[in-house]
């Protein structure tokens, strides 16, 4: 056994359990994301550092009252934003006052309050063109608190009296008083590099140069490793023929299933996570409208693409994930502050976008379905009508909207890839062919 060698058969379990829990939060605190949580993670504290190095390239580091895991991304993925306590992604304004926040936090004391802090990210923000806060600003506050109920939630912002929601509605009468964990404070905001020494978004992707067959191998095995355990489903055409490989071999379903307690699906197209814990943030199918659409809507996706009977689906090569990396990496770069960086001789990098993700040859013999939108459309309006009772009046009143959040949804998922006019059905798509929806029938009695 390469991981959890000293961990006895008894206690596997709850080991297992630790690691699905660091994976899922990346950073634990004294009440974040529960009060047993640190505990569970202090016991195989050690375990867990050399477990989660080796099989993933991840740094565990425990201070104070806070677990931090620095992971090593791959790649950019924008699909995973920081929410407000309802659940709405942050914008760039609120993402923007969440890193003023953090600053202003680090020159405070021991405590401060919601107003103070508010000064002090206003005074900042006051200085960035198209940016500002303004407390008189209904929208602003709102913005404001939603980042600081950010840090709240997770403990770095610990809450003595009043609330932040009662500032947010009448600044003059209301007030929060905050202690601040200083250990969160300085694991939360971790970079691997100095980011005024950063010219690209994509320097802070890069790794150590590789100096042998053995140390190549070993990086790919953990990337193949990190792609499994980060996403729902991985595709081989998405990643490069080294990661695609260990994805293919038998030691990573084992290494997984030892390490996380779940067991990898293996098909042709690639390999799957199987969730049956609550592992992962956000599951497929799940519960809402939008979830129970987008099953409905895989159903009809499936049947569009693999219909014998029906009209022959045109297919098209599936879009170069190392075009959508390019395209985000510019997308981040051009917020770059240039008048802040600070170029040092050897640290200078390029990005290169032929580095991320896909080989050639898989990208070009990559052809899958491809359906119109104005086939979602109508197999939205379809589902509607048939389910009606099983959706509130407002999706009725605005199916598209509905379309857009299950299209997105699936996305996800890795079910579909957007293209222009329409998406291309993808293989984890064919899990739902000839899937049969019930409804319940209300009864009076």
């Amino acid at each position: 056994m390469r991981f959890a060698a000293d961990v006895s058969e008894l206690d596997l379990a709850d080991y297992q359990r630790a690691v699905r829990l660091v994976l899922r939060h990346p950073l634990i605190t004294a009440t974040y994301p529960d009060e047993r949580a640190l505990i569970r993670v202090r016991r195989f504290a050690a375990e867990l550092r050399r477990d989660l190095a080796e099989a993933f390239g991840y740094q565990l580091e425990l201070h104070g009252s806070t677990a931090r895991l620095v992971r090593a991304a791959d790649q950019l993925t924008p699909d995973r934003p920081a929410t407000t306590r309802n659940g709405r992604p942050f914008d760039r304004q609120r993402y923007a006052y969440l890193a003023l926040c953090l600053a202003a936090l680090g020159r405070a004391g021991v405590q401060t309050t919601v107003s103070e802090l508010a000064d002090a990210v206003s005074a900042d923000a006051n200085r960035i063109g198209g940016l500002g806060l303004d407390p008189d600003s209904g929208a602003d506050r709102r913005a404001f608190v939603d980042a600081v109920t950010w840090l709240e939630e997770r403990g770095v912002l610990r809450v003595a009296d009043g609330s932040s929601a009662s500032w947010a509605s009448d600044p003059a009468a209301g007030e929060a008083l905050y202690d601040i964990a200083r250990d969160a404070l300085v694991a939360l905001f971790h970079p691997p590099r100095v980011l005024q020494h950063v010219d690209t978004v994509s320097a802070l992707l890069e790794r150590s140069a590789v100096t042998s067959g053995n140390t190549e191998r070993r990086a790919a095995a953990q990337a193949a490793r990190r792609a499994v355990a980060e996403s729902p489903i991985v595709y081989f055409s998405d990643v490069d023929t080294a990661v695609a490989n260990h994805l293919r071999g038998t030691a990573l379903p084992a290494d997984l299933h030892r390490l996380t307690g779940l067991r990898v699906e293996r098909r042709a197209e690639g390999v799957l996570l199987v969730d049956t814990v609550g592992f992962s943030m956000e599951r497929f199918p799940g519960t809402g409208s939008v979830a129970q659409a987008a099953v409905l809507l895989a159903v009809d996706l499936a049947e569009r693409a693999t219909d014998p009977d029906g009209r022959r689906v045109r297919r098209m090569p599936a879009p170069d994930p190392r075009e959508r990396q390019a395209a985000l990496i510019a997308a981040a770069d051009a917020a770059l502050p240039t008048a802040a960086r600070v170029p040092i001789g050897d640290l200078e990098t390029t990005a290169d976008a032929d580095d991320a993700g896909g080989t050639d040859t898989e990208t070009e013999l990559a052809r899958l379905p491809f359906v119109t939108d104005s086939f979602l459309r109508e197999a939205v309006a379809a589902i509607l009508q048939r389910y009606g009772s099983a959706f509130g009046a407002p999706w009725h009143a605005d199916p598209d909207r509905l379309r857009v959040e299950a299209v997105d949804l699936l996305t996800r998922f890795g079910a579909v890839t957007p293209v222009p006019g329409g998406v291309l059905v993808r293989a984890l798509i064919g899990r739902y062919r000839a899937t049969v929806a019930h409804t319940r029938q209300r009864t009076l009695f």
